[in-house]
């Protein structure tokens, strides 16, 4: 079949439409679908200050990237490396952001999980693997990542804070919620995040919020940007998530568009949903962030492992300064 856009052989076919791309076209056309994302949902302007959390993935790099490419010459933008202390898999990913950031001139950070929390990710496996009434490592590394990326970007004075979440991680969170009947937290899903209210929250963006997996795949390798390609974390199969992930890229194949099509029902349904979203007007007595309970969900993570059996109660150590190797002055 021929390109779309020209007389050329395609390369990549996309199932919905369907649309026939060569190689120049198709990374056109992906990074176009990136710049309506940022300008319509006005994800970032002029003199933002945005961290970045970027795992050393496909997508945080692809995020990172594009963010550097559309708008690196009107913000300040910093990457935030989370080293969950999984060993022979992290290290391996962090390595490779380290790399994209040196060639893109973006400054970073990397921060020990360990030294935020009193844990890591090998010791609370440990912690779960005697206590299975603890839950999954998946709820434990997602509420911590997310509660240090916050965390972090206000002390660094952030106004945005991006992730790398993709179409399928979206519709994943979206059929999950609706499953589970938690119409809060679904109502708190969309391409730009947070509690305007609230300084202690940082709004999180999303920039391939409509962009599929298997495209940011295409865009990387047709790009040239080395990632870290074995990105099955060794934890990550007790993830209730899977289950999801499996159903929905299976309604896909039969169904091209059905992730796109579960998308825009959630759009339609979000201004309705905005109405029953509670609002959270407390602070933890422990840390301070913003929650509705007397403790956040990372403190009482960490009270639940410090209770376990197992091994004895790990004290968080005292914060270090980030540790930051930049390329470029963060003023902070």
């Amino acid at each position: 079949m021929k390109c779309d856009k020209c007389s050329e052989n395609s390369v990549i076919t996309l199932s919905y439409g369907p649309h026939y791309f060569c190689k120049n076209h198709f990374l056109e056309f992906f990074e176009k679908r990136v710049r309506k994302n940022i300008r319509v949902n006005e994800l970032i302007k002029k003199g933002d200050k945005v961290i970045i959390g970027v795992s050393g993935g496909k997508d945080s790099l692809c995020a990172l990237y594009l963010i550097q490419k559309i708008m690196g010459k009107l913000i300040e933008l910093h990457a935030l490396m989370i080293d969950e202390g999984i060993p022979n898999y992290r290290e391996k990913a962090i390595q490779k952001g380290i790399e994209l950031c040196e060639k893109l001139n973006v400054s970073y950070s990397i921060i020990s999980l360990k030294n935020e929390s009193g844990y890591s990710m090998k010791e609370i496996k440990e912690k779960i693997d005697l206590n299975p009434e603890l839950g999954s490592t998946c709820s434990f590394c997602g509420v911590l990542r997310r509660e240090i990326l916050n965390s972090k970007s206000k002390k660094m004075n952030a106004s945005k804070l991006a992730t790398g979440h993709n179409l399928d991680d979206e519709t994943q969170s979206i059929a999950m919620n609706l499953f589970e009947a938690d119409i809060n937290r679904l109502a708190r899903l969309g391409a730009k995040t947070g509690e305007k209210e609230f300084k202690e929250f940082i709004p999180r963006i999303k920039p391939l919020y409509d962009s599929p997996e298997k495209e940011i795949i295409a865009f990387m390798n047709f790009q040239g940007i080395d990632y870290y390609k074995d990105e099955c974390c060794p934890y990550s199969w007790m993830a209730k998530r899977n289950s999801y992930r499996k159903m929905l890229n299976e309604l896909e194949d039969e169904f091209p568009g059905t992730k796109y099509s579960l998308l825009s029902s959630f759009k339609q349904l979000k201004p309705l949903l905005a109405k029953r979203n509670q609002k959270i007007t407390a602070k933890c007595i422990k840390c301070g962030s913003i929650t509705n309970q007397e403790l956040c969900g990372s403190c009482r993570l960490i009270e639940k492992l410090n209770k376990a059996k197992g091994n004895s109660k790990k004290k968080p150590k005292k914060e270090k300064k980030l540790t930051c190797i930049s390329t470029k002055k963060w003023n902070s």
